[in-house]
This record gives C-alpha cells, structure tokens and sequence, in this order.
C-alpha cells in the first residue's frame, strides 16, 4: 500500500483550470450540492493522476508505462478524502520487457475509488543497467530519396 494524498479544493481548482473541465460536478458548489454525490467531487482523471504519483515507479527497471486498461470510477472522491493505492504484480516480465499490475485506489475508508490494469515497459534482465549498444552511424541519406526504413522498396 502506498503513501496516502488528501485531495483539497485547491487541487480540483488547478486541475481544472490545466485541463479546461469546469463541469459544475467539480466547479459550482451550489450545482455540485444538489446533485448525486452531495457536493463537489474531484476529477476521476485528476485522482488516477494522484495515483500514478504515489505508486513508486522505479526508474532505473520502469522505462515508461505503456497502457492504462479497464480503468473504472467506482465512487467518488470528496474534497478532503485521502487516497492511496495497493499495487499487486498481475502479470511478470517473461522476456518482452512489459509488466502488468493491477491498481486498486482506495480511500480513508478503505472503499475502492478507482481500478485500473496498467502496463508498464521493463529493463530485461540482460540489460541491467540499461545501457544498449550504440547504434553503428551510417552515412547521411540522399535528401531527395526516402530512406530505406521510411517507405522505400529495396529490390
């Protein structure tokens, strides 16, 4: 389980602000009163993205993540709830340098928030450090013809 983050009116604000969704679920505390959930709601995009912060992504094995699958919004998140994420390996690295996990996000009250399957691109294991051969330059291609990988036909 990870570190936990507390959602406050500021971040709703601000990521509405980036994102340019001012729907009144997030923005009009009147509108937002009235409504489903009784008040203003954070972004689902806005907690998935809290989320992918507090899950420690190593960066020397993480090269980048690769795919976010079946992410469902199960509840809402309130201004001042706290959110963390249990994280649990789905699918080991065999060979193709991709990962999958499975991310459940939860609040204070341990009530699942977000799910989401999300995919993650590795370092093989023969290539601990990282480090890859250097490509052998070549010479530069004649402007005015493709080069062979961009479409051209060998024959």
């Amino acid at each position: 389980m990870t570190r936990g983050r507390t959602i406050t009116e500021a971040d709703v604000v601000a990521f509405s602000g980036l994102t340019g969704d001012h729907h009144p679920q997030h923005t009009d505390a009147v509108w937002a009163e009235a409504g489903p959930f009784g008040g203003i709601v954070a972004h689902g995009m806005l907690v998935l993205s809290y989320a992918l912060g507090l899950v420690p992504l190593d960066p020397e094995r993480i090269v980048a993540l690769r795919r976010f699958e079946e992410v469902v919004f199960k509840r809402p998140v309130l201004i001042g709830d706290t959110i963390h994420v249990d994280v649990k390996l789905a699918r080991p690295d065999e060979g193709r340098g991709l990962e999958a996990y499975e991310w459940r996000v939860l609040n204070q009250r341990d009530e699942l928030v977000i799910r989401a399957k999300v995919e993650a691109v590795v370092r093989g294991e023969a290539d601990p450090e990282g480090e890859s051969e250097p490509e052998a330059e070549s010479e530069p291609a004649d402007p005015g013809q493709p080069a062979e990988d961009e479409g051209s036909v060998s024959r």
